[in-house]
Order: C-alpha cells, then structure tokens, then sequence
C-alpha cells in the first residue's frame, strides 16, 4: 500500500472513530486528499490549527476561494466555524483533508472533485 493510501485509510478511521460519521464518500477523501499535495506529509501542514485565524483565513483563501472557485462570503467564514464545531475544539488532529472534505461536502462542492 502507498504512503498516500495509508493517508487516506488513516483519515477514515479518524472520522468514523473519533468524529463518529456513519459514511464517507471513499473517492470524494480521496480526490481532496490529492489536492492537498505533499502538505499531508508534513507533519506541520498535515494539521489545521482552528485556533490561529491566520490559519482559518488561509483555507478560505487558498482553499475555499482559490481551488473551489468560491466567493468570499459570511458563509465561508460560517462553514469555516461549523467544521471547526464538527471537529470539537479539544480535538488537536484537524486533518487538514478532513477538515476540507467537511468544507466540501457542507457547501455542497463534492461535484468540483467527480
């Protein structure tokens, strides 16, 4: 198995596990683990930091606005907020291709990976 397929078996886990989701569209985690590139093996980058909204604004811009198309919006900021609820503050593992496939699949982008 690929270090990239250990990535995505581990990002499944993590979700049915500790954020408890019944279901996981297998090929939607796997295309938003592929647009995050390397940063999935930096142990840095891996990892979104809810609490630095330096950070927060980064995956709006970059990630939201940039590779989704998106238009700045309160409503970016609010599905921003809601995937960080979804995680739980406490959780320290915000996978960074967790968190966006929660973006994703709460603004309804899944078609921009089919």
């Amino acid at each position: 198995m690929s270090k990239f397929d250990d990535k995505v078996e581990q990002y499944t886990a993590e979700m049915k596990g500790k954020l408890g989701m019944k279901r996981v569209d297998a090929a939607l985690l796997k295309a938003v683990t592929k647009a995050c590139g390397p940063a999935i093996y930096k142990a840095d980058a891996e990892k979104v930091s809810s609490s630095d909204k330096k950070e927060l604004e980064t995956v709006k811009q970059n990630f939201l606005m940039k590779k989704l198309g998106l238009e700045d919006s309160p409503k970016l900021d609010k599905a921003i907020a809601e995937t960080v609820e979804d995680f739980g503050k406490g959780n320290r593992n915000k996978y960074r291709a967790i968190f966006y496939y929660l973006l994703v699949k709460k603004l309804k982008q899944s078609k921009q990976f089919a």
